[in-house]
């Protein structure tokens, strides 16, 4: 092999090392910023179609309906704890040490994004509640399926 042709050989190859190692630091970058939605019910027994679990120290969204009387406030600084669940029926403790959005109340779909630090608990960096009456964002419309028909149902029927 002469001289020309090596230089091109460790050229290439350099060249295919660098495009192979900036590939390989975008997909660990993007993997680690990954938010995976969760409901209530998959938080506690998987997802459905591949049964994995969100391991604790993971950073998750996390969709569903502020249960009534579950919020509790403390009256010295922003911490508030409420329970959000889902038409499964399980029950997820989110821990929240900022204010709440000013649509947020009991019995309204919320989507919380942060990380579990529990098997049934999220410190919440972020709470977004839905902004009017008809509007749930498509996940946990989804999500909460049969129980949202039957809020829209029950609403229908007290008008009339």
């Amino acid at each position: 092999m002469n001289l020309r042709r090596k230089k091109r050989l460790i050229l290439a190859s350099t060249l295919i090392l660098g495009v192979a190692a900036a590939v390989s630091l975008m997909l660990y970058a993007l993997n680690s910023n990954l938010n995976l939605f969760y409901t209530p019910s998959e938080i506690v027994n998987g997802k459905k179609d591949s049964g994995v679990k969100p391991t604790i120290g993971q950073r998750i969204r996390i969709g569903g309906m502020v249960t009534v009387g579950s919020l509790k406030r403390d009256p010295k600084s922003l911490h508030v704890e409420f329970a959000v669940h889902d038409a499964g029926g399980h029950q997820i403790i989110v821990v929240y040490d900022n204010l709440l959005p000013d649509l947020f109340r009991e019995g309204q779909g919320i989507v919380a994004q942060g990380v579990l630090i529990a098997p049934n608990r999220l410190q919440a960096s972020e709470v977004l509640a839905k902004h009017d009456e008809e509007y749930m964002p498509p996940e946990v419309a989804e999500a909460m399926g049969k129980q949202h028909k039957k809020l829209e149902y029950s609403k229908e029927a007290t008008k009339q």
